[in-house]
C-alpha cells in the first residue's frame, strides 16, 4: 500500500499542533475520521482536513508535503512506523518518541529531540536551541535513540542527555552537552564555548576544538580508542568528517571535575 500523505493546502496563519498526526493514532482510522481530527492551535479551531489535503494510504507510512515553522510537535511521542516530511517544522519535534522513523528535510525550531526514548531522527538543515534538551522542570532531556542533524544547532545541544546518540554535523552553540548525565553527543565542526560544563558521565567529541573550555576538564593526553574505530564505521553514512575524526588519535579531556564528574571530551590531536 502506499504513503499517507498529506499536503499542505496554504501557509497556516497560526501555530498547529501536528502531534495527533503519528502512526500509532492513525492507525486504524477511516479517511473521513483523519480529516476531522481537531489540531490544537493558538486562535482558530481548525481539522486535519482544512489545512492539508489528504491521500488515503498506509498510515504506518506518512508523508507530509509542505511544511512551516509553524507547525509544532510534529512525531511526538509515535513509537513505529516512519514519518517523512518536506520542508521546515516549529517546536519539539521528535519529543518523547519511542520508536520509528523521523526524517524532516528542513530546519526544526527548540527542543526538537526532547525526552527521545528510542527509534531514528534525521533533520536535514539546522536546529533551533535545546536539541534533546529537558523542558522547564524535567530532570532529565534525551534518554535514547539515535538524532542526527545535518546542519548546525544552537545553544545548549544535549542539555542533560542521558541514554542515546546525538550527532551534528557541523556547528554547535554554546554549552554543548551542559549537565550531560551519559550518553554519546557528536559535533563535526567547531562548538561555541564551554561545551560539557557540569557534565557528569558521557562522551562529547569534537571534530574542531571548541571557542573556550571550561578549565574544570583534565588533560589526560592522546589516546587510541577502540569503540571510536568502531564507531567511525557506523558514522561514515551519516557524517564522513566525523568518522574521519574518530579514526585519528584524540585528546582525552577527563571531567567535569567541578563537579566530580566522570565524562570526557575527546579532540583531535
Amino acid at each position: 500500500m502506499s504513503a499517507l500523505v498529506f499536503t499542505l493546502r496554504d501557509k497556516p496563519e497560526q501555530r498547529l499542533d501536528l502531534s495527533a498526526l503519528i502512526p500509532d493514532r492513525l492507525a486504524r482510522l477511516s479517511l473521513k475520521e483523519i480529516e476531522n481530527i481537531a489540531l490544537e492551535t493558538t486562535r482558530i479551531a481548525v481539522r486535519a482536513g482544512d489545512i492539508f489535503r489528504i491521500r488515503k494510504g498506509d498510515a504506518a507510512d506518512i508523508r507530509f508535503a509542505g511544511g512551516s515553522d509553524r507547525f509544532d510537535r510534529v512525531g511526538e511521542a509515535m513509537s513505529g512506523g516512519s514519518i517523512a516530511l518536506e520542508g521546515h517544522v516549529g517546536a519539539r519535534a521528535g519529543r518523547l518518541m519511542r520508536g520509528g522513523t523521523l526524517a524532516i528535510s528542513g530546519n526544526v525550531g527548540p527542543w526538537a529531540g526532547s525526552g527521545m526514548a528510542g527509534g531514528t531522527m534525521t533533520i536535514g538543515g539546522n536546529a533551533g536551541d535545546w536539541l534533546g534538551g529537558p523542558l522547564a522542570g524535567e530532570l532529565a532531556g534525551m534518554c535514547g535513540g539515535v538524532l542526527l542533524v545535518k546542519g548546525n544547532t544552537g545553544q545548549e545541544a544535549g542539555h542533560r542527555l542521558r541514554r542515546g546518540t546525538l550527532i551534528v554535523a557541523k556547528t554547535a552553540g554554546a554549552y554543548a552537552g551542559r549537565a550531560m548525565i551519559a550518553g554519546t553527543l557528536l559535533i563535526g565542526g567547531r562548538a561555541g564555548p564551554m561545551p560539557g560544563y557540569l557534565m557528569r558521565r558521557g562522551t562529547i567529541v569534537l571534530g574542531e576544538p571548541p571557542e573556550a573550555l571550561s578549565p574544570a576538564f583534565l588533560d589526560s593526553c592522546p589516546v587510541e580508542l577502540v569503540f571510536a574505530r568502531l564507531l567511525a564505521a557506523s558514522l561514515h553514512k551519516m557524517s564522513p568528517a566525523l568518522a574521519g575524526t574518530m579514526k585519528r588519535p584524540l585528546r582525552r579531556l577527563a571531567g567535569d571535575v567541578a563537579v566530580n564528574g566522570k565524562g570526557e571530551i575527546l579532540l583531535p590531536v
